[in-house]
């Protein structure tokens, strides 16, 4: 291998090892949030209704399309 292909290849190994790090959260901090499983979610899917609601929701927002189309299909046309 020639000399300045060993250097450049050698320079790249350096680059790349270098070690990103974070700093520690601030506990203290207003914008801190708790972090786990389950935390960032808007509802919580532990309730005791939580798979019927979310059934319902599914099985609406599946339906209403084809509802819409048949009402629009069904009704009268004035024109």
């Amino acid at each position: 291998m020639r000399p300045q292909i060993a250097s450049r290849v050698a320079g790249l190994r350096t680059v790349t090892r270098q070690n990103f790090s974070t700093s520690a959260p601030r506990m203290s901090s207003p914008y801190h949030y708790p972090s786990g499983p389950r935390s960032n979610l808007p509802f919580d899917p532990l309730n005791k209704f939580f798979g019927i609601k979310f059934v319902t929701f599914c099985a609406v927002g599946f339906a209403l399309p084809f509802g819409i189309a048949v009402w629009q299909t069904k009704k009268k046309s004035f024109l």
